[in-house]
């Protein structure tokens, strides 16, 4: 591809990613991500992605693949009959790490928002690789005296819950938000949390 379709391309893509993620994924339009982008032909996007949808897979593709991979560098090191703290972490360590640069921040916002696709987690797509779901099917397997249905609506509630709180200190590093939490406290604050939504004992139903 020559250098300037290349750089057209890099530039559709960034724009979209701050756009997704500043004015919500489902209300930017193609136009508005050319013009951001400084393209005049509303095209482009159709002829260096296929679609507005193929923009959004090649935004996660670019950030989650690494992730992914890096999540599965952990899961070697600590196996599959690791703590449930250690196989939480491995989630949230390498996620985590995207709140160092702009873009990995306008990643974060951008999954956050995609909670439709979230109780669908076994299906492997842009996004979603296969350490991530080898992970996610390790947790879904404990603590074993809570039921299968019980167990599937906690993973789902910790992948919302990661997100959405991934998303937000995403929001306020860029907004310049003074931050209660250094990462490291963040981060480990976080994986007890998502913990205690897995481990939490039931005890059945609230009087009503």
């Amino acid at each position: 591809m020559p250098r300037d379709s290349t750089a057209t391309k890099e530039r559709l893509l960034r724009e979209a990613e701050r756009l997704f993620a500043r004015q919500g994924l489902y209300r930017v339009t193609v136009r508005e991500i050319t013009q951001a982008a400084a393209q005049r032909n509303v095209s482009a996007i159709n002829y260096h992605f296929g679609s507005r949808e193929g923009v959004l897979m090649a935004i996660l593709e670019r950030h989650g693949d690494p992730t992914d991979e890096a999540r599965g560098k952990y899961l070697a090191a600590l196996g599959r009959d690791a703590s449930t703290r250690d196989l939480v972490a491995a989630l949230v360590v390498p996620y985590a790490a995207h709140l160092a640069t702009a873009d990995g921040r306008d990643y974060l916002r951008i999954v956050a928002q995609m909670t439709d696709a979230f109780a669908t987690w076994r299906v492997q797509r842009p996004g979603t690789g296969p350490q991530l779901i080898e992970i996610l099917a390790a947790l879904e397997e404990r603590p074993t005296d809570l039921s299968l249905a019980i167990r599937r609506e906690r993973v789902v509630a910790m992948i919302q819950l990661m997100t959405a709180a991934m998303a937000e200190r995403a929001r306020a590093i860029e907004s310049g938000d003074t931050l209660a939490l250094d990462e490291p406290t963040f981060v480990a604050n976080l994986t007890d949390v998502l913990v205690g939504i897995l481990e939490a004992p039931l005890r059945g139903p609230l009087p009503g």
